[in-house]
């Protein structure tokens, strides 16, 4: 007998907008109704019945750009570390992520894509994001500079295939030698292609955009400045409507003027919200590793603490639930634009919205309970409460 869970009485986001007063029903791992006119489902077991008044509900958060949480990071290569990443960000309600790994040692890289590969075939993972290390030096932020090299292929399509079959992005500088053919092997591949740490010009970044980049790792941050008559690669990614934009919303990679410029011309279904998060998050200030490197946290804000690129910030400590309640309460998005932003666009980007990034009948029963301010109260991935709202 499978069990049926019914909320109701919350404000309900779905594509089509909110409906006041709304329901959710649950019934195992997906929902099977939105709204009383969708029906009560298919279950003969008892309902768990759960009254959210005053509360929202909105999909779980989907992030493609994550380091680490809860002290531990994905550059660490083991399961353990892995998982106590993905639980602490979970509880903050991400129900879907990419784990980043940092600039490293080729062989290195190759073992943590295998370990974390094993991951994503279980389910706890949407796959692997190589961020680095065919980075520019030049605009290398919180990676190591003595590891950085250009992407030749060859080398390229070693991580690829360390991941077996789970690499679902790499972020390189398409300027460096082998970018352009590099961009083109993985579009070939089925990997998104995601142009950041990057010193290209305007022209350079159209090229990339048109050899299959579709992705702008962190827009702004790492990358030369937008410049009246250097446009640069800001300019570029922005007004291309194939490419997908990241920013970080946590208020110190991004002034709010700059995040609503770039919102304001990409619009909810190209931006995707990302945490960028490391060890940190989650956690109180101190020192963290992140790959090779040691990051101090201060007030939140995470800095590479010694060597050549001591002071650049590295990271964020960035969970999504605080990126949604800035984004409604500061940035003044509504919350439809917000959910898209978690939610939707990055789901539809790796392809997996068939199954999450909407409350929509048949999909996972991935969701967040959010209280009137906005505050987490509560979050399900799967049909399975991480945080049960009626204890927070």
């Amino acid at each position: 007998m499978v069990q049926r869970t019914v909320l109701t009485g919350a404000r309900v986001v779905l594509p089509s907008g909110v409906v006041e007063n709304g329901r959710v029903t649950v019934e195992g791992t997906r929902i099977t109704a939105t709204d009383p006119a969708d029906g009560r489902g298919t279950g003969e077991g008892p309902d768990t019945v759960l009254d959210l008044s005053g509360c929202w509900i909105v999909p779980g958060f989907v992030d493609i750009h994550v380091h680490g949480g809860g002290g531990a990071s994905f550059s660490a290569g083991t399961a353990e570390e892995a998982l106590t990443v993905i639980r602490t960000h979970r509880a903050h309600g991400t129900t879907t992520l990419l784990a980043s790994t940092v600039t490293g040692d080729l062989d290195d890289l190759a073992r943590q894509a295998s370990a974390l590969s094993e991951l994503a075939e279980e389910g706890e993972l949407a796959g692997v994001h190589f961020e680095g290390p065919f980075i520019s030096p030049h605009r290398c932020g919180a990676h190591q500079p003595s590891l950085l090299r250009s992407p030749d292929p060859a080398d390229v399509r070693k991580l690829v295939d360390a991941a077996r079959g789970t690499a679902r992005m790499m972020t390189l500088a398409p300027e460096l030698p082998g970018g352009l053919e590099s961009v083109r092997l993985l579009a070939d591949s089925g990997v998104i292609a995601a142009v950041g740490h990057t010193d290209s010009g305007y022209d350079a970044t159209r090229e990339a955009v048109e050899a299959g980049a579709t992705v702008a790792t962190h827009l702004f941050n790492a990358m030369p400045p937008l410049l009246h008559r250097e446009p640069g690669p800001v300019a570029a990614l922005l007004e291309d409507e194939r490419v997908t934009i990241e920013l970080i919303n946590d208020g110190t990679h991004l002034h709010p003027a700059v995040l609503q410029l770039a919102f304001g011309r990409a619009g909810a279904d190209r931006v995707a919200f990302i945490t960028d998060a490391m060890g940190a998050a989650g956690m109180s200030d101190g020192r963290y590793p992140l790959g090779p490197m040691e990051v101090e946290v201060k007030d939140g804000v995470a800095r590479i603490s010694d060597g050549p690129t001591a002071g650049s910030i590295a990271g964020s400590t960035l969970t999504l639930d605080h990126a949604f309640r800035r984004a409604v309460t500061v940035d003044g998005l509504s919350v439809g634009e917000a959910v898209r932003a978690l939610s939707a666009t990055p789901a539809k980007l790796l392809g997996l919205d068939g199954r999450v990034g909407s409350l929509e009948p048949g999909k996972d029963a991935d969701l967040v309970v959010l209280g009137p301010d906005f505050h987490l109260r509560g979050v399900m991935r799967r049909g399975v409460w991480v945080v049960d709202p009626e204890v927070n």
